[in-house]
């Protein structure tokens, strides 16, 4: 056995588009030289008319299979994220396989809403999520939107909401809470904030004139993800994160005109002098 490969497992949904999703969460992970796996519970596709989004779910049973061959391996997973789940019952196998195996860290993104929409996929699911994953979460990554649904207290819209949603996730169970503000903050910079339960330490990078963002979500929490499966503390895994979809968003391209993703290598063509 190569003890050398670290694996990482990610649980989410297919964006057709490949710029959110299990692509992003797949490139990331291979971008941060680990072995990443995907248990699929959601197709996303988009009509090319309107980019209206379409969702599909997979069968209960397909995800616990997926499950059945991924925990096959004698190799451990040394992190693993949730991301779109798409139905309560889903929500209730992540939590059991969570609780039955020691997958070192967990990072949940609670995933409530498809980029270009505004309201909640399934409420149900939403709650299951909080009450179910958040208390096994090592780190969870909500944007603004999310943060104040899993908190209950609705807009966030400034530093001080931030701080209290946060609060509110970590008195949940969940050890540390990142809340993303990134573009949606009012200000100059694009703002996320993490808290360990004691202290809260503001996270800023310059704000890009882009809309290269699509996946930017995703990418973030897969990046902290891989970083925890490769050893480090979750501060640093998100200060990474946060440097690694910077260059995502700010060499990202515009698919058409509906929607621009990040480009994943970004922050390795960065460092190797090969930026767009």
């Amino acid at each position: 056995m190569n003890d050398s490969v670290i694996r990482v497992l990610t649980v989410a949904g297919s964006d057709a588009s490949g710029g959110a999703g299990m692509a992003a969460d797949m490139h990331t992970f291979e971008e941060y030289g680990t072995y990443g796996q995907v248990a699929l519970t959601t197709v996303v596709t988009m009509d090319k008319a309107q980019w209206n989004h379409h969702v599909y779910e997979l069968p209960l049973d397909l995800v616990k299979a997926q499950f059945e061959t991924i925990l096959a391996s004698d190799v451990p997973i040394k992190a693993m994220k949730t991301g779109m789940l798409g139905t309560p019952d889903i929500v209730k196998l992540v939590s059991d396989v969570i609780q039955q195996n020691d997958f070192g860290n967990v990072v949940i993104d609670p995933v409530l809403v498809c980029k270009g929409t505004d309201e909640v996929l399934n409420p149900d699911t939403a709650n299951s999520i909080r009450d179910l994953l958040l208390p096994h979460a090592t780190v969870a990554t909500p944007n603004l939107f999310e943060a104040g649904a899993m908190a209950g207290i609705g807009r966030v819209e400034s530093i001080e909401d931030m701080k209290e949603a946060a609060r509110r996730i970590h008195e949940l169970g969940t050890r540390y809470v990142v809340v993303k503000g990134g573009k949606a903050m009012v200000s100059d910079e694009a703002i996320d904030l993490f808290y360990d339960g004691s202290e809260f330490t503001i996270l800023k990078e310059k704000k890009l004139p882009s809309t290269t963002n699509h996946g930017a979500g995703c990418t973030f929490a897969a990046a902290i993800t891989a970083g925890l499966g490769l050893g480090m503390k979750p501060k640093e895994a998100v200060t990474l994160a946060k440097k690694y979809v910077t260059a995502a968003i700010r060499d990202g391209f515009s698919y058409n005109k509906f929607v621009g993703p990040v480009f994943r290598p970004g922050y390795r063509l960065e460092k190797q002098g090969r930026c767009f």
